[in-house]
Parts: structure tokens; sequence; C-alpha cells
């Protein structure tokens, strides 16, 4: 079971980001997709392995921003090689026919400074919703960091069908954090 709870993380896929007018190269090394969900009221924290980031950003034209991430949904760590699989079993990410969550910018808006409004379709397991959430950006030397984090309802893209969608396992809110360093 708790297998299947950390699976509910998967959810988390629904990575954002955003930016402009300069196509960015991400740095994997330096970048991280997380997502954190509650397993019988207890916080897990898994990790992305395998993600794109591709970000078009110009500083002094943010509203030409424009951001698309693919996130592995086969490649979340839970901590565990037994979670990692079940977590990418049919009732949770399915990434045998659903390999891959993504999410496409639709509009990138100014929000203060070192701010944005990102609004966009995140799609998971084949059900695409929009989604709106805030991001921070700064510079670091020559990069740019963009961070944010995004609250879905796992059960709102089937993740943790069957016996699953019982969220007094498996909490149905899951929080996806992103930090993207690219230039």
């Amino acid at each position: 079971m708790k297998t299947l709870n950390k699976i509910a993380l998967v959810t988390l896929m629904g990575v954002a980001f955003a930016a402009g007018a300069a196509v960015l190269k991400t740095d994997p090394a330096k970048s991280t997709v997380t997502a954190t969900f509650k397993q019988m009221n207890v916080p897990i924290d898994a990790k992305f392995k395998k993600f794109t980031a591709n970000i078009d950003y110009d500083a002094a034209k943010p509203d030409a921003a424009k951001a698309t991430v693919e996130v592995e949904t086969g490649s979340m760590d839970l901590g565990d090689a037994d979670y990692n699989k079940e977590v990418a079993k049919k009732e949770w990410f399915n990434a045998a026919q659903f390999p891959k969550a993504t999410f496409v910018s639709s509009s990138i808006k100014p929000a203060g400074a070192g701010k944005l409004n990102v609004t966009g379709k995140l799609t998971i397991k084949g059900k695409t919703t929009d989604v709106s959430f805030p991001l921070t950006v700064k510079a670091d030397g020559k990069a740019q960091v963009f961070d944010g984090v995004l609250p879905i309802k796992r059960l709102a893209y089937n993740i943790g069908e069957g016996e699953w969608k019982d969220t007094s396992m498996v909490a149905d809110d899951v929080t996806i954090k992103f930090h993207v360093v690219a230039q």
C-alpha cells in the first residue's frame, strides 16, 4: 500500500515553468521536479529523475515568454525500487500508456519584481486541465533560476484508480515543486 500511496506523488507531474524571448538551455544537474503528498497523513516527497523544460524567456519581455515541460512519469523516485515500479502501474501513472506528463504555457504575465503568473495546460495520464501558478525568476550569473509550486488534485488526473481512489490512505492533494536553472 505504501507503494501505491507514493504513486500518488506521480500526480506531481503537473510540472510548470514560465519564460520569454530567448530559448534557454536547462541544466539538468541543477534542476529538479518533485511531488509532495500525504500517505496516511505523513508527507512523502518524490523526485522525477527525467524531465525536459523548454523555456523561451527574455527578462525584458516577460509577456512574450513561453514554456513547455515534459516529465517522464516512469522516472518518479520514491526512494524504493518496489514503490517506483508500483507508481508506474496502470492504477497510478500508467507509464506504459502515458509515458509523459506535460505542461504547456498559454500566458506568462509579470506580477512584480522577480515574479510571474503562469497559466497553461497540464496533461497527466491523458487528462488535460487548465492550471495557473505563481513563479519566481532570478538571475544567477548568466543563468535564470525559475522556482514554482503547483498544487493539484491527483484524482482529477485518475492517479490512484480502483481502491486507491480512497483518499484516507493517499491524500488527493499533491504539490508539484520545480526548480529550473537555465541559460
